[in-house]
């Protein structure tokens, strides 16, 4: 039996919709128990964000992993009994997908424009942010092939354009 596509998943998943606070919310439930929810504006149709969930090896239901979108803050929502948090002054990865592109946003990135470089790894099938102190930080690598495989472009190497100002870099792949 051969693999489903990403489209036969899809449509073959359960769905809800509603309408609520401008965004279409949509959440599909996979046969093989994974869940997914996405946003969309209302206004201009655009994804703003894409969680994924599934379930732990006991059978209860995991935490959602930030797929497309901004992550969700520790300090908003239920309180959780995490003693240890991340620094609010930590790099921020996030990815948006608009109709045209696939974006990638930085944000809080400690150094000026000129110490950053980005490249395209093409054994790694990933794109890198190096800094010329040595340090470096790679982007979600799994996160893009994911995205160029249901989009129908598994072969071809992203052509990525940046920009950079106040602190946050933007990477964008047409």
């Amino acid at each position: 039996m051969a693999v489903p596509s990403w489209l036969e998943r899809l449509r073959a998943a359960g769905k809800t919709a509603l309408v609520q606070d401008g965004k279409r919310k949509i959440h599909y439930l996979f046969e093989d128990g994974k869940e997914m929810a996405e946003e969309y504006d209302i206004k201009t149709g655009q994804l703003i964000s894409r969680k994924w969930r599934e379930k732990n090896t006991l059978g209860g239901t995991g935490k959602w992993q930030v797929e497309v979108g901004e992550p969700t803050s520790p300090f908003l929502g239920a309180l959780e009994s995490e003693l240890i948090t991340e620094s609010s002054s930590n790099p921020v990865f996030m990815r948006k997908d608009t109709l045209s592109s696939f974006q990638w946003r930085i944000r809080n990135l400690p150094y000026p424009k000129e110490v950053y470089s980005v490249s395209v790894e093409e054994e790694q099938r990933c794109c890198v942010i190096r800094t010329t102190n040595k340090n470096h930080c790679t982007s979600e690598c799994c996160r893009i092939q994911h995205g160029q495989q249901n989009c129908g472009h598994p072969d071809r190497l992203p052509c990525i354009n940046t920009s950079y100002s106040h602190n946050v870099s933007d990477m964008i792949w047409r």
